[in-house]
């Protein structure tokens, strides 16, 4: 599946060109996508790495969910991190997988939003690759703009992900696309035994 270069971060494990693709759609609020990435990072990419190096690519894919009020504001800094830090995208995105829970609906609502983006930024920093010396970066990014209504920083490669999503009728999270059409047995449950059988039936390269 294409995607815009400056989205590249976004793509876990295998060379841009591969000739299989994972798109993961995933929710950071979403307690079945925390679950999902677990799995992602402790069996499906050790089994590409070891299996199908090469052959298989994994595109995590913002699914911004709006009915949690705090689910935009998590993905600006998703993206964010993509740009300040390319390498820690992934790390940063499993961290707050983890600390999900401080962004849901009832903990964010005695937040502002400027509130929530700089408890975000802290969460990034608390990362050792990158630390609190992109602190000013990161802020700046989730920063609103000059214009009453522009966004911030970040705005642009949001409404990107928003929109892959809509036009490829993408409604739940997690949602896994297989060479671009929805793999609808793949479950967040699933561990590496699951995995290693779809992968099998999957790669035919």
């Amino acid at each position: 599946m294409a995607f815009q270069p400056s989205l590249r971060p976004l793509v876990l494990i295998g060379p841009v060109d591969a000739p299989h693709t994972l798109d993961i759609f995933l929710d950071y609020v979403c307690p079945f996508s925390a679950k999902i990435a677990k799995v992602i990072e402790t069996s499906l990419i050790p089994l590409i790495k070891k299996d199908y190096n090469g052959k298989v690519k994994v595109i995590f894919r913002n699914q911004v969910q709006p009915w949690h009020s705090s689910s935009t504001l998590v993905h600006e800094a998703g993206l964010a991190v993509a740009r300040v830090s390319p390498e820690n995208f992934w790390p940063f995105s499993l961290k707050l997988f983890e600390q999900q829970t401080d962004f849901f609906d009832i903990p964010s609502s005695s937040r502002t939003p400027v509130q929530t983006r700089e408890k975000l930024v802290d969460l990034a920093i608390s990362i050792p690759g990158i630390g609190a010396s992109n602190k000013g970066a990161l802020l700046d990014l989730l920063a609103h703009k000059t214009s009453p209504n522009g966004g911030v920083a970040v705005t642009d490669e949001l409404k990107y992900t928003i929109k892959f999503s809509r036009q490829n009728g993408i409604h739940v999270s997690p949602t896994v696309l297989w060479d671009g059409l929805v793999a609808n047995e793949v479950s967040s449950s699933w561990g590496v035994d699951e995995w290693s059988k779809f992968l099998k039936e999957k790669v035919s390269v």
